[in-house]
């Protein structure tokens, strides 16, 4: 599948119904830390904003979550998929998004058969801390060549200037998180964003 280049990633309905009317064409939902009502209502607030603007929306690690509230994508991180039932996510028809950070879990991801294939960091990132040092530019070509035709997103550190050689290594698409919520001007941000990712579409 042909993922849009430009992968807008949030922690709240509130950023995409902010966000998603300027274009935004793939959002992942990533919400840490909230009960299973709160989540269920972010969805249940994400998934027709979604809709209205033709925004791919995908949802981060509550597959269960995702299944009851007629999502038909999500991501899961290595040890979320370790827990997940791939089986029972496939037969309800969601694709499926995986992360990865070195040549174990590529192959663990491999074997699933996901829909695209995450690879970070590509630089340091603010996120979270990682256990892992910065990809760089050369692992993405690596990991391409080892994904293909599967899509490749990468993901950390990212920013309008580094695009360029992201997408010339092999990237696919092109993760995004505090450039743009941490931004003094998101929206502004956003139309940057949008507007380098557009050769790649």
């Amino acid at each position: 599948m042909k993922l849009d280049p430009f992968y807008l990633i949030v922690d709240s309905a509130a950023w995409i119904e902010r966000l998603a009317p300027l274009g935004v064409r793939l959002v992942q939902l990533r919400i840490k830390d909230l009960d299973q009502a709160g989540l269920r209502a972010e969805i249940r607030q994400a998934k027709p904003l979604c809709a209205r603007h033709k925004c791919q929306l995908i949802v981060n690690d509550h597959w269960r979550l995702a299944i009851e509230e007629g999502c038909d994508f999500i991501h899961l991180g290595q040890e979320d998929m370790q827990a997940a039932d791939l089986s029972r996510i496939r037969a309800a028809g969601l694709r499926l998004g995986l992360s990865t950070h070195d040549d174990a879990e590529l192959e663990t991801a491999l074997a699933a058969r996901p829909d695209y294939i995450a690879l970070g960091p590509i630089y340091p990132t603010i996120l979270k801390k990682m256990k892992w040092a910065p990809q760089g530019l050369e692992r993405i070509g690596e990991w391409k060549r080892r994904v293909a035709p599967t899509s490749l997103v990468a993901i950390g550190g990212l920013n309008p200037d580094r695009l360029e050689g992201v997408f010339a290594a092999g990237a696919d698409s092109a993760a995004v998180v505090t450039d743009i919520t941490l931004n003094a001007d998101p929206e502004a941000r956003t139309r940057e964003w949008i507007e380098k990712t557009d050769r790649w579409r």
